[in-house]
């Protein structure tokens, strides 16, 4: 999932995404990490300013894990949450850009 350049949620508090598995609670993963979002100190931004995130089970490797959640290797839920969020997000103007699969 990649926000461009200044489309990252609209919030005043902050936001997050979180994966949660088929039974919506947390699974296990050796990061110990389940959600990414405002409170992630460690996210690299791409040259042009863009977020990249990774939401699958495999590593996308040691340069883009900073902005990995590990995933079960089936079904998982993955959650938005604008804590506190700014009208574009409430009535409908702003909304998050589409998860690609990857291959």
């Amino acid at each position: 999932m990649t926000f461009a350049k200044g489309e990252a949620p609209p919030f005043n508090g902050f936001w997050s995404l979180t994966v949660y598995n088929k039974e919506h609670l947390f699974e296990a993963n050796a990061l110990n990490r389940f959600s990414l979002g405002t409170k992630s100190k460690s996210l690299k931004y791409n040259e042009d300013r863009s977020l990249t995130l990774y939401f699958q089970n495999d590593s996308p490797g040691a340069d883009k894990e900073s902005n990995w959640v590990p995933t079960p290797k089936d079904v998982f839920s993955l959650y938005i949450r604008a804590h506190w969020p700014k009208a574009a997000v409430l009535d409908g103007t702003w909304a998050p850009p589409p998860v690609h699969r990857a291959n």
